[in-house]
């Protein structure tokens, strides 16, 4: 019991001495931040302008770095010198009450402190008799004065907090958001790129259902009306050459079919991984395309099921629209994070707010990934995708 309660008491002495320390060093940045105030005239002198302005800046970016170490809350500071300067000005009265509290209790705090050293080495210890109304104590000096001791400790330690919360408030109200208003942001950012993962799967699922509707569906209609006037027909040559119509018809449908699946998903990258699935598209393309497999490991599972339909769609967009005549793929990176780079030499001027780019754009982001297009006018188009697994 005698350890496990050491434990709580440890761990409170090592935060009183943190925020003690995160104090005084508050008051030195706070000093220098008054002898860069009392500087401030040369401001007026626009050559020294920028120059002042920098040390406002260095001055309040070590003073975050402080709040960070001694006292929790990393605030991640927007880009722009006057939030910052304003800080250094509006943390002045704070630093100034922290250091009066400071100065006054851990003044007192050392007058205990050396008056029980001094009374235990002298023998000067007294007895303290307190008596109150229904109420006698007789108390030794030394146990009175280590009593006032802890009590000064403990508001020195109140006051020390105080401020660097009060400090820590100013921050994430003038500088930039906390730790936690980014955890904040991060919850809301998860939220939508998980709603548009939703979108983006109904807009591929009405994609398949126009290629269906488009292409599979008047073969389907086609192979019915061949077959159906070969049944109806009285003379059987004519009625055989319908059904090689209609056996060729249903090749074409099959074909179809399969190149409808193989666009929903293909079989080859569960089957064979993301290296292969890659070859494959390469393969059934127009044009030249060099794939390079650099990654170690090769993602497999839902990063490598993103990057593939990312370097499909680059891909297929360099063969429609960009009049392309070579494609490069190459894939690296790992382990945890991998980069695909798809480059064409077309005549570029892709728009990255396509309805493809657009959606793949959605299943990248809830990856925790980006995607950014490069497609200035004359090309070349860099297609590029990054994702965590």
């Amino acid at each position: 019991m005698a350890g496990g309660g050491r434990g709580p008491v440890a761990a409170a002495a090592r935060r009183c001495v943190r925020s003690v320390a995160g104090a005084l060093a508050g008051q030195v940045t706070a000093a220098a931040s008054l002898l860069w105030l009392l500087a401030s005239p040369v401001a007026l002198w626009a050559p020294l302008r920028p120059v002042w302005t920098g040390w406002g800046v260095r001055l309040s970016d070590a003073d975050l770095r402080r709040l960070a170490r001694f006292h929790g809350g990393a605030v991640r500071p927007d880009p722009g010198a006057r939030p910052r300067v304003l800080y250094l000005l509006a943390r002045l009265p704070v630093a100034a009450a922290a250091g009066v509290w400071m100065f006054v209790l851990g003044g007192l705090a050392v007058l205990f402190a050396v008056g029980l050293v001094w009374d235990a080495l002298t023998g000067g210890a007294s007895v303290v008799h307190i008596r109150m109304t229904g109420v006698s104590l007789s108390v030794s000096s030394l146990s009175l004065g280590a009593l006032f001791g802890v009590g000064t400790g403990l508001l020195l330690w109140a006051g020390t907090e105080a401020a660097g919360a009060a400090e820590g408030a100013l921050a994430r109200r003038l500088v930039g958001p906390s730790t936690r208003d980014l955890m904040v942001r991060r919850i809301d950012e998860l939220t939508r790129t998980r709603s548009e993962v939703v979108r983006a799967v109904d807009e591929e699922r009405r994609r398949i259902e126009r290629d269906l509707h488009d292409g599979v569906q008047q073969r389907v209609v086609a192979l019915s009306m061949l077959l159906g006037r070969a049944r109806r027909g009285r003379d059987a040559e004519r009625a055989a050459g319908l059904v090689r119509d209609a056996h060729t018809e249903a090749l074409v449908l099959l074909e179809e079919l399969r190149e409808v699946a193989w666009r929903v998903y293909p079989n080859a990258l569960d089957t064979l991984g993301l290296e292969a699935a890659l070859t494959e598209v390469a393969d059934r393309c127009p044009l030249p395309v060099e794939v390079r497999v650099e990654a170690d490991p090769v993602p497999a599972g839902v990063p490598a099921t993103a990057l593939y339909f990312v370097a499909r769609e680059a891909i297929t967009n360099a063969v429609k629209h960009a009049g392309a005549g070579r494609v490069a793929v190459h894939l690296g990176g790992g382990p945890g994070q991998w980069e695909l780079v798809v480059r064409d030499d077309g005549r570029g001027g892709a728009d990255p707010a396509g309805g493809g780019l657009t959606g793949l754009a959605r299943r990248i982001a809830a990856l925790d990934g980006t995607l950014s297009v490069d497609s200035p006018a004359g090309g070349p188009t860099t297609v590029r995708a990054v994702v965590a697994g």
